[in-house]
């Protein structure tokens, strides 16, 4: 059995009373959060939700479901605050195979079930991420059911858990079932912009290992996502592209590291790429390395942590897709302070929205990304150190042991 399915911890044991608190208090506030929405003691339209309702609408109305216009009307009826503009859904036109079935359903009833959804697509993702590094370890769940920026998803109505469930199934399953892993990946291409360093090194992976039925399985989502909105709404692809050159997304203040460098010399525009492009460089040259031995699991969670840290632009909830690598280094930890850090780290998280902190656009959470990669290098060192450490008092008792007989 590998070694990341066990987990040792060492310490005392206040530490770990600590963490399962923590975990239980967060618990506890996302189920107030999600109760808000059930019993609709908030207005739809303060939700990420509504953007995806609304699209879904338009579609079943036959007309364009990225038309600003037409989606504020909508949007303002349901509660969208007038000091808010219009929220057009960015998402690639494949996406709107998700939001499609919310047109023939009034506003709370599509709400209703696109957060059990989410709810489904967090649990079942958790669950996934734990039984591949550590089936047997509840502060493993505890902690991916506990993460701040995948809970908090639930109650905003926020897309980015079906990214995360697909990046779980990806890594449940490429071993064993390859086509099933390759038709997860369409589902991490609902936002690309996450995954540059990262899906750089899984074409070139594609490439050099000959993963065929990887290969076939992602063309096959791909393709027949393509062919059925097509079929739906024969003008999407000229309707998005009109939509992006409108709305600008990758020009929008977000507090993220690529925008900041942006912002901070506004004439170079190019500097908002150029943390993906050297990370990118960065990602190849780590592959090769270790292109013998390559396992996504543990060479593609350091890979998953750059790859949000450099991303172009990003929001603060996307950092859901961080949690595979965490939950990963949680599970090869010997060391309960590593644990209580990144429960401390959530539970900081929300302090923060205590405090009047906004959850997407306040640089309050620009700490996040880094201390993730940080926390996880620490991590992992530390629990290789300590698994050495073991092997080589094994093999001196036993050294003694023969010594002595």
């Amino acid at each position: 059995m590998p070694r990341s399915a066990h987990v040792r911890f060492s310490g005392p044991l206040l530490v770990e009373v600590f963490c399962v608190i923590t975990c239980t208090l967060l618990f506890l506030v996302t189920a107030f959060s999600v109760a808000t929405v059930l019993f609709g003691w908030q207005p739809v339209g303060t939700r990420d939700y509504i953007e995806y309702w609304a699209s879904g609408q338009q579609l079943v109305q036959h007309r364009n479901p990225y038309d600003a216009a037409v989606l504020l009307g909508l949007e303002r009826a349901q509660g969208l605050p007038v000091n808010i503009p219009v929220v057009v859904m960015g998402n690639a036109p494949p996406a709107l195979l998700l939001t499609y079935p919310l047109g023939f359903l009034s506003v709370r009833a599509g709400e209703i079930l696109w957060m059990l959804l989410l709810l489904a697509s967090f649990i079942g993702a958790v669950w996934l991420i734990a039984e591949t590094v550590a089936p047997k370890s509840h502060v493993v769940k505890a902690i991916g059911y506990s993460f701040a920026p995948a809970i908090l998803c639930v109650p905003a109505g926020q897309m980015a858990l079906f990214v995360l469930l697909g990046l779980a199934i990806f890594l449940r399953c490429y071993k064993t079932r390859p086509v099933i892993a390759g038709a997860a990946l369409w589902l991490c291409l609902l936002k690309p912009q996450l995954f540059v360093p990262f899906g750089l090194v899984m074409c070139v992976w594609i490439v050099t290992t000959r993963q065929l039925k990887v290969l076939l399985g992602a063309g096959i989502a791909l393709g027949a996502s393509v062919v059925l909105i097509s079929v739906i709404d024969p003008h999407c692809w000229v309707e998005y592209r009109a939509m992006m050159q409108l709305m600008r997304y990758d020009k929008v203040i977000i507090p993220c590291w690529s925008v900041i460098l942006r912002d901070s010399l506004p004439r170079i525009p190019f500097l908002q790429y150029l943390p993906a492009s050297v990370g990118s460089v960065w990602a190849i040259t780590y592959f090769w390395k270790n292109k013998r031995d390559w396992d996504w699991i543990e060479h593609g969670a350091v890979l998953m942590l750059v790859s949000l840290l450099v991303a172009p632009y990003t929001w603060f909830i996307d950092q859901c897709v961080a949690l595979p690598a965490l939950l990963r280094g949680v599970a090869v930890t010997r060391r309960r302070l590593m644990i209580a850090a990144l429960a401390m780290a959530t539970a900081v998280i929300e302090f923060g929205l205590l405090t009047k902190h906004d959850l997407l656009h306040s640089n309050f959470y620009l700490w996040t990304t880094p201390f993730y990669l940080v926390w996880y290098l620490l991590t992992v060192r530390g629990g290789a150190d300590s698994t050495k450490l073991g092997e080589t008092s094994a093999e001196t008792s036993r050294a003694q042991a023969h010594v002595g007989a």
